[in-house]
Formats: structure tokens, sequence, C-alpha cells
């Protein structure tokens, strides 16, 4: 199996674990569906168990692959918690019942799985914070597409709105980011004898999701991810060891108004926050009119999706008090030491750029020491949905 980073022996991570550090956690990432996440996760498990680590299945999700199904063997597996939701009875992990058995490390698949109403946690990756946070070590997998700053992009290049992603912040989390990396046509011919999907979806996917266009552009994005997880990474190293002189912290700010959606413009400002290894900001400016008990209904309803989003990305929420909206941002960035700003550009005439002026020209016209972005802020035009 190619991979472009070296990947980490089951060795390195038992040696880690007896250090007494925090609980670690190890993302495998991949492409797409079948590149084998899962079968390397189990393979590792095996290994561990062998050297004495008590490790337990927390959920594996085989798609009745009897490769897979048949690695699980004698590992041991800790029982699912079922839900009645809408008259059927459907099975999710029970985070609980993990935290009660206490292994060392928990394996969990599908991270960016969404669970039933009713469970514990909205997220299967917020199950495993939970996890961690009571001291279980985890390795668990996803697929590159599902992280959410990828979700235009990915909408863009497939043609799909993915609909079920985790934070970028999460993987800021992990230990450890390893890429799990097939060829395109190995990938295409797994699917082909029907080891990724079931017969009666083969075509559809080879003709759809799965073309080689697809997934050399998901290809490609994963091994940047893991690159610049890589490099992040050795870069705090160096850091925290004196090994170079620590450079001036770079910060990135998204400015998002009091209305309308703003994910566009905070998957951007996440992504580029991510390849600079800094903390970001998400500011908005509460003018008079957009007060408690004066904004619009709503406006006041897409603030707080936008905050909320926001925070889920990892984002310090700001907000600014002020009759005008340019010099707050300008006074914020000037006093905060902003480096990458990222702006909404919306649809305006030019007579109502003349009469109301322009935020982003005052903007570009008084801080000359930041990088702005500016993102298009148009309807989306992907229509397709999927969880894939």
């Amino acid at each position: 199996m190619l991979e472009v980073n070296r990947r980490p022996s089951p060795e390195s991570l038992l040696a880690k674990l007896k250090e007494g550090e925090r609980a670690r956690l190890r993302v495998y990432i991949g492409a797409a569906a079948g590149v084998g996440k899962t079968y390397q996760m189990l393979e590792e498990a095996h290994l561990l168990k062998k050297q004495g680590v008590d490790i337990s299945l927390a959920f594996i999700e085989t798609h009745q692959r009897i490769e897979t199904q048949e690695l699980i063997g004698n590992l041991e597996r800790i029982p699912l918690r079922r839900i009645e939701y809408r008259g059927v009875t459907l099975e999710e992990m029970d985070v609980e019942a993990v935290i009660r058995r206490r292994p060392t490390m928990a394996l969990v698949d599908e991270l960016a799985h969404t669970n039933v109403p009713g469970s514990k946690n909205h997220k299967r990756c917020e199950d495993v914070l939970e996890i961690l946070a009571a001291g279980i070590s985890v390795i668990t997998a996803v697929n590159v597409q599902h992280l959410e700053s990828l979700n235009d992009v990915v909408a863009r290049i497939t043609g799909v709105r993915v609909k079920e992603t985790i934070p970028d912040s999460f993987l800021r989390r992990a230990d450890e980011v390893v890429n799990v990396d097939v060829s395109i046509d190995t990938l295409r011919t797994r699917l082909r004898q029907g080891k990724i999907y079931g017969v009666e979806k083969i075509e559809q996917a080879l003709n759809n999701f799965f073309r080689k266009g697809n997934l050399t552009a998901l290809r490609e994005l994963a091994l940047r991810q893991t690159a610049e997880d890589q490099a992040a990474r050795a870069h705090d190293y160096r850091e925290r060891e004196g090994l170079e002189q620590a450079a001036i912290p770079e910060k990135v700010m998204v400015a998002i108004a009091s209305h309308g959606s703003a994910k566009r413009l905070l998957r951007v400002g996440s992504r580029i926050a991510g390849r600079l290894a800094s903390d970001w900001y998400a500011v908005y400016v509460e003018t008079p009119r957009e007060e408690p008990g004066r904004i619009k209904p709503e406006d006041h309803a897409a603030l707080t999706e936008n905050i909320s989003f926001a925070q889920e990305l990892g984002a310090k929420v700001v907000k600014l008090k002020s009759k005008q909206v340019a010099d707050a941002l300008i006074d914020f960035a000037r006093r905060e030491g902003i480096t990458h700003v990222v702006f909404g550009q919306s649809a305006r005439s030019r007579w109502d750029v003349l009469l109301r002026g322009s935020v982003i020209n005052r903007f570009l016209a008084e801080v000359h020491d930041a990088t702005v972005q500016v993102v298009p802020i148009r309807p989306d035009p992907v229509n397709k949905k999927s969880g894939e």
C-alpha cells in the first residue's frame, strides 16, 4: 500500500502510550471509501494486542466486506447501543459503555457519522472527544471529503455536497494523522470487484463519485492535508525544542455579516488557519440597527447559525459594537496584528457601492500589512447531496 509519509509502527504508538501522556489520538485519512483505512486499523489492533495493549473495538463498520469481517477475529467488540427512531431500531456506538470498560485504546470507525437523534452527542467525533477526555486513546478513520473546510472544494470537484463533516480543529487535536493511499486504478478495481459497495451500486459509483478525475483530485487533497499536518507538527516541534527562531505568529480573521450565510467564508478561513497552524477569529460588527430587539428575526437566526458554525470549526468568535463596520474591523485588525483577512463579496450595484461605500475598499485603503482574500458569495450551484 503506497504512502507518501512513513506509517508509524504499532511499536512507536505503544512506546508513546507508556510515556504516561494524555490519551493519544491517531487519525487515518484517505481519499475515498475503499482505500483500506478500516483494514489498516484492524491490522494494527491485532499487533497491539499481541504486545499486551488492552484494546477494544468501540465501533467498526465492515460494510459486509468479507476480508474486513474476517480480520476482526478475536478482537473484543464493545456492544453497541440500540436506539428506537421512527419505528426502526438503529445501532450506535455506546460511549458510556466504552468509558465504563476503560480499555487502553479504542478503535472508532466512520468518524464523520451523525448520530441518531436520542444519542448522547450529535456527532461521532464528539463521542471520540469524550472518550479521549476519559483517558482512553483512540484510533479512528475518515475520508478527506468529510473535512468541513473542504466542503466547498469537494462540491466543486465532484458535484456532490457532502452532508456529514468534521471540524478541522478535530485534526489539530490528533497526535498523528496518517494517509492511507492506493492508486486510482487499484481503487476502481476494488470497486468493480464489489469490495467497496454492493453490486447494484458499482456502475453508478464508477460513473459519478468514483470517476478518475474526482479520485485524482481527492487523492491530492488527502496528500496535501497530511503534508500540511506534518509540516505544522515539525514546525511546532522545532519551535518547542528551540531549534529555530520562533516566527512572528500569523493571525487570521474572517469578517462575517449579521445576515446571510457565512459558511463559505468560514471554511476558507479555517483552511488558511490550518495551513499556517495558527489561531483565527470570526468577527462580526453589531451596528445599532442589529442590537437585540431591533435585529430582524431572519438575520438573528442567520447570525446565530454562523456563530455556531465558526465555533465548530475552531474559530474564536468576536463581537464588536460600532456604527461603522469598516472602522471596527480596521481597529481590531490593527490591535490584534491580523495578517490574513477573509471578506465576502456579494453582488452589489455600482450605485449601491457609491452610495453606501465599501467595507473592503476602506479596509484595503487603511490596512497595508495584511493579506486580504475576497470570496464571492453566491447561491450554491450544487443541488445533489451525499453523505459520501
